[in-house]
C-alpha cells in the first residue's frame, strides 16, 4: 500500500470556492472561472500515490499550483475537496489535536527560506521541533546530534548560523526536519535560494542521504534538471493540475503532450539517462561450454562475440568468433582467449560518462552491479537511439 494517496484533491480560492468546484466539474477552465466567477483554481483535483521511500518530485512553472498542492498535503492550507490518505487515514478528516499530532510525528517540512533563529546555536536549531513536542532535554539533544552527524554537519553544534554558508544553513534545516523522524519529509523549493554550485552539491548529498536513511520525500521544484536529477518520479503540474506523472525517463522520452514536450526539449539527455536505461541483453556464454558451441551460438545469434560469465553471472571476459575458431582449431578452451579487458560501468553509470569508454574501446560497455554480475551491454546505437529520444534498439551484433 502507498504511504500517501491523493485523490480528487481540488484548491479553489474565493468567497464561494463550492460554487468553482461545481463549475469545475462542469468542464470550465480556470481562465474563465476567474474571469466570470471571480475565483481561482490552485489546485484542480490531483490523483496521485507516493511509494514508500521514494523521492517524488511536484515541478511546475511559478503559479501552476505546486508550492499549494505541498500544502495541502499537511494542511497548511485545507483543500476545497478530496481526500489525502495516509496509510489508510484520511488527514482532511482530521480533527485539529489529529492534525496537530500528525505534524508531530509523521510528516516534518523544510522551506526554501531556512527559517533558522539567529539566536540559537546549530544545535538548538535542529533540535527545535522536538523542544516544541516537549521531547526531554537530553533525548533532543541526542537526536538533533545525530541528524547533524547525517547532514555532514558534526562538530558544528556550537556555531551561530550566520557563522555558516547558505548550503551549511539549509543543511541544518534539513537536519530539523530529519531530526523528528518524520516518516514524509516535505522539501519546498529547498535549494532554490542557493548558489547553483552550491545547489547540485545540496542535491547530490541529499541522494547519498537517502540512500541511507530511505526517508519519503516529497520534493517541490520549478527546476527541470533539479527534477531529472532527484526524483525517482515527477508530476508535472500546469494550471492547477497535474499533466504528467513519470520517472524522468517516461518524461523525457515519452512526454505526455505538447506542454511537456516543450518543456523538456532543451533537456541534454545524455546528462539523464543511464546505462541502465539503454543496455541490452548480451549473448552469453559459460566457459565450459567450449569454443565449437560458442561459434555455433554466434551463427544462430547473428553476433561475432560473446560475453563469458560463469553461474553467477559474474563477467569474466568476451571470446569473438576469430578466437573460437583459434581455440577449435589448436584444441584449446574458452578460458585460454579470454578478452579479459572490457570496459565496464554500473547501471546507473550517466551517458557522458561513457562516451569515453566507448571511444577507446572496439567492444560494447558491459553493465555491471556491485558484484561484477552482467546485467547487460550498451551498444553505441542504443545510446544513439536514446539521445535522439527514441525507443531503445533491440537485438543488433555486439
Amino acid at each position: 500500500m502507498p504511504i500517501l494517496e491523493v485523490k480528487q484533491l481540488t484548491k479553489i480560492f474565493g468567497q464561494d470556492a463550492r460554487k468553482g468546484l461545481t463549475l469545475l466539474q462542469q468542464g470550465w477552465s480556470k481562465e474563465k472561472i476567474a474571469r466570470e466567477a471571480k475565483l481561482t483554481v490552485g489546485v484542480n483535483q490531483a490523483d496521485f500515490h507516493i511509494k514508500e521511500g521514494e523521492i517524488f518530485v511536484i515541478m511546475g512553472l511559478s503559479g501552476s499550483g505546486k508550492s499549494t498542492l505541498v500544502r495541502l498535503l499537511n494542511r497548511l492550507i485545507d483543500p476545497t475537496a478530496g481526500q489525502i490518505l495516509f496509510r489508510g487515514q484520511d488527514i482532511v478528516k482530521m480533527n485539529a489535536e489529529e492534525l496537530r499530532q500528525f505534524r508531530r510525528k509523521n510528516i516534518g517540512m523544510v522551506f526554501q527560506k531556512f527559517g533558522l533563529f539567529p539566536h540559537r546555536t546549530v544545535l538548538g536549531n535542529a533540535e527545535y521541533g522536538l523542544e516544541v513536542q516537549g521531547v526531554d532535554k537530553k533525548k533532543r539533544r541526542e537526536l538533533a546530534q545525530q541528524a547533524l552527524e547525517l547532514v555532514g554537519l558534526g562538530g558544528w553544534e556550537n556555531h551561530r548560523p550566520d557563522q555558516l554558508s547558505g548550503g551549511m544553513q539549509q543543511r541544518v534545516g534539513l537536519a530539523r526536519g530529519l531530526a523528528n523522524d518524520p516518516d514524509i519529509l516535505l522539501m519546498d523549493e529547498a535549494f532554490s535560494a542557493l548558489d547553483p554550485l552550491i545547489r547540485k552539491d545540496m542535491q547530490q548529498e541529499l541522494l547519498e542521504l537517502q540512500s541511507r536513511v530511505k526517508k519519503t520525500i516529497i520534493f517541490i521544484t520549478h527546476d527541470l534538471d533539479e527534477a531529472l536529477r532527484i526524483g525517482d518520479r515527477i508530476a508535472l503540474m500546469k494550471d492547477g493540475v497535474i499533466v504528467q506523472i513519470g520517472t524522468p525517463e517516461e518524461i523525457l522520452i515519452q512526454p505526455a503532450n505538447k506542454y511537456v514536450e516543450r518543456f523538456v526539449e532543451d533537456v541534454d539527455l545524455s546528462k539523464v539517462l543511464t546505462a541502465a536505461h539503454v543496455m541490452k541483453q548480451p549473448e552469453m556464454i559459460r566457459p565450459e561450454r567450449g569454443p565449437r558451441v560458442a561459434l555455433q551460438l554466434m551463427r544462430d545469434s547473428g553476433v561475432s562475440s560473446l560475453y563469458v560469465a560463469d553461474k553467477e553471472m559474474k563477467l569474466l571476459g568476451v571470446i569473438t568468433a576469430d578466437d573460437a575458431a583459434w581455440a577449435l582449431k589448436e584444441q584449446k578452451t574458452i578460458s585460454d582467449v579470454l578478452r579479459t579487458e572490457i570496459p565496464s560501468a554500473s547501471p546507473d553509470t550517466l551517458l557522458n560518462e561513457l562516451f569515453e569508454l566507448m571511444a577507446e574501446s572496439p567492444l560494447p560497455v558491459a553493465v555491471v552491479d556491485e558484484r561484477e554480475r552482467l546485467k547487460g551491454i550498451v551498444i553505441k546505437g542504443a545510446v544513439l537511439s536514446a539521445l535522439a529520444g527514441n525507443a531503445v534498439p533491440e537485438g543488433g551484433d555486439i
